[in-house]
């Protein structure tokens, strides 16, 4: 690396950095023999930099036509405040380049400013010359107008030096082909949910960053006329487990018939997800077809009980080798309860421990749980052994006696018909809601004032009113207001 040329004339001692005089040939402070400092060694850089006089036989700065080389000036002494004068930079004072050409001169003949152009053979010295990064740009000039200059030469950019001449007018460009479109995902084909590019493959990962999708089931919201239903995975399960079935059908008379299923799978049984699902769709589609036939309510929810119990049996039916390689696996199991309203009669059917509520729109009547648990702590109550708080507080109180599969030990189907006379709404609902609102009361309390009006709103309230308390279990409620509105008349 080359060191910094250091100039003929000190103002400084090399050796001690006191001040010299004019003509000193040795310091006055240290002795130091200035005669003994090297000549400027014959250096030819390719940019000025700081501390380089312009090379032989060029002009000197700001004295065109001279032809000795110029002095740097000297910097500034010390003042009393003992603070160092600031240091001189490249761009305040001009330079020339490697030729001993002014720093962007084109050295073209005939151009402004160029040696040939001038007297002396050299253009004047600019009194700052600019940095290459500092050169501005011009704007475009208007039709017609004269070029504008380079603000270093003088002379016309080169891409306004003459305007274009006329040409003929040419045919118009042949059309481009359009560029071939991305090939279109196949129907039915989901984006990433995460970097909303890639497709999700069928085992439910993205295949363009491979983040896992959400399950379809993990949140599920469907509204009907008079009835809304909306389930969620919670807080702590992995996947959700539970299902619902809403629909509406035409009693013989043509008055409407409103339909909710709401199953929960049992965590301990083996596919819990699909006995809820099997199960919800089996009773709700038993409904629809025997509702309309003439088929007492009450009797269709028998009906729809076991047909849901076939349906979670069938799920068990596997080949023997899967049997023999999981022996410790149970079959599927899940528990459900149902609800039908029409226009002045309320049928509710259940086996395990999800319920139904009735809360009248005139909250100064009152609330009621209108079914009976399929549980431990049920029986400890209903035998007199120990009192409601004391068996719910059991740890052994959510232990279903209960439930439709395979393995369930006698199914028994719990129907029963109500004919309120007043209006309200009726909640559907497992014990990821209820284990929140377990008393009517308290359900009453959770369950807005303008249910029976807007039944979707509402149960998303109820399960978030699940979700705040701790979302422990997955969560599904059904609303239907009471009686059922015209309007819900027809097949959904």
């Amino acid at each position: 690396m080359a060191q910094m040329h250091q100039p003929a004339a000190l103002s400084t001692c090399p050796s001690c950095e006191e001040p010299l005089e004019t003509g000193d040939l040795f310091c006055g402070a240290c002795g130091y023999d200035l005669s003994a400092v090297p000549a400027p060694p014959d250096d030819r850089p390719t940019l000025a930099i700081n501390g380089l006089p312009p090379l032989p036989g060029s002009a000197p700065q700001g004295a065109p036509g001279s032809g000795s080389g110029g002095q740097w000036p000297v910097a500034p002494e010390v003042d009393s405040s003992d603070i160092p004068a600031p240091t001189h930079r490249s761009s305040d004072l001009p330079g020339t380049d490697s030729s001993g050409a002014e720093l962007g001169d084109s050295g073209d003949a005939g151009v402004p400013g160029a040696g040939g152009g001038m007297p002396g053979g050299s253009a004047p010295a600019s009194p700052t010359a600019a940095e290459p990064d500092d050169y501005p740009l011009p704007a475009p000039a208007p039709p017609g107008a004269a070029p504008a200059a380079d603000p270093r030469t003088g002379a016309p950019t080169p891409d306004q030096a003459a305007p274009p001449a006329p040409q003929a007018p040419s045919a118009p460009p042949a059309p481009q082909a359009p560029a071939p479109a991305a090939p279109t995902p196949p129907a039915g084909t989901k984006l990433c949910v995460a970097c909303r590019s890639g497709h999700v493959a069928p085992d439910g990962y993205c295949e363009n960053c491979g983040h896992a999708q959400p399950r379809e089931r993990d949140h599920m919201e469907l509204e009907l006329d008079a009835v809304a239903a909306v389930s969620d995975r919670g807080l702590r399960h992995h996947r959700n487990e539970d299902a619902f079935a809403i629909s509406a059908a035409a009693l013989p008379d043509g008055s409407p018939a409103v339909i909710a299923v709401v199953c929960d799978g049992v965590s301990s049984a083996t596919r819990p997800d699909e006995a809820s699902m099997a199960a919800s769709r089996a009773a709700d589609a038993t409904l629809r077809a025997a509702l309309p036939r003439g088929t007492h309510p009450q009797q269709a929810m028998h009906e729809a009980i076991i047909a849901a119990a076939e349906a979670v049996n069938a799920l068990a039916d596997e080949p023997t080798g899967a049997r023999e390689h999981s022996p410790h696996q149970n079959a599927p199991a899940c528990t459900l309860v149902s609800a039908v309203v029409t226009g002045g009669l309320l049928v509710i059917g259940w086996v395990g421990d999800s319920r139904v509520y009735w809360v009248p729109v005139d909250r100064s009547g009152p609330a009621a749980r209108l079914t009976e648990d399929d549980s431990w702590a049920a029986q400890m109550v209903a035998a007199g052994l120990m009192s409601e708080a004391e068996a719910y507080a059991d740890e052994r109180a959510h232990a279903i006696t209960g439930w439709l599969g395979a393995d369930a030990y006698e199914l028994e189907p719990h129907t029963a018909s109500f004919k309120p006379d007043r209006p309200g709404v009726v909640v559907v609902c497992t014990d990821g809601l209820w284990n929140y609102a377990e008393a009517a009361e308290e359900m009453a309390r959770a369950v807005p004032l303008d249910a029976a009006r807007r039944p979707l709103h509402s149960a998303q309230v109820l399960v978030g009113h699940a979700l705040d308390g701790g979302g422990h279990d997955n969560v599904t409620v059904a609303v239907l207001p009471f009686p059922a509105p015209p309007q819900g008349a027809g097949s959904a």
